[in-house]
């Protein structure tokens, strides 16, 4: 986590950065290496005499199930939460995707969630529950509960997730001209 102050550009200059990580998702994404390597070892050095399809069943069927796991674990290795004057910005992964930009003028209130846990979402990565909205879920521990002006919910997993609180609580608060921070 990161707090970044500047008096540059006036009350409203202080860029609040956070994330979380998982580490335990690289296993994972070994694992998506490794179906992909047998399916490829498959398809190079075949000792299979039962034909042709059940080998290029099993072949497609590793290294797919490869790709999914592979990517669909590097997609949600960590999380970055970036807050700035009008904007709040979830990243997901290394490059990014999925992303989500919430307009700070639809948020209507933050709330500190001490344990946000994957079992409670339905695992992990970016979640959609009825009841409880959404969320991006990394990692257990502590996260944002954003109330949207629309009813809606949505929820990050972030480290120091109290200090992001109290930054979008700060931004949603009226200020009067001529005031600073």
């Amino acid at each position: 986590m990161r707090d970044h102050r500047s008096g540059e550009h006036g009350p409203y200059s202080e860029v609040w950065t956070g994330r979380a990580t998982a580490r335990f998702q690289w296993l994972l994404a070994l694992i998506g290496a490794a179906c992909m390597a047998l399916g490829i070892g498959l398809a190079v050095d075949s000792a299979w005499t039962s034909g042709v399809a059940p080998l290029a069943m099993a072949v497609v069927g590793c290294i797919a199930a490869g790709l999914l796991v592979l990517f669909g674990t590097l997609a949600f290795v960590h999380v970055a939460l970036r807050v700035d004057e009008d904007h709040l910005e979830v990243r997901c992964g290394h490059i990014g995707v999925p992303r989500r930009r919430i307009p700070l003028s639809h948020v209507a209130g933050a709330d500190f969630a001490p344990h946000v846990t994957p079992r409670n979402w339905g695992g992990w990565g970016y979640r959609w529950r009825p009841e409880k909205g959404t969320a991006v879920v990394v990692r257990r521990g502590e996260g944002v509960v954003l109330r949207l002006a629309d009813g809606h919910t949505f929820t990050v997993t972030v480290d120091d997730a109290e200090a992001a609180v109290r930054v979008i609580r700060d931004r949603l608060r009226p200020r009067r001209p001529g005031t600073k921070l």
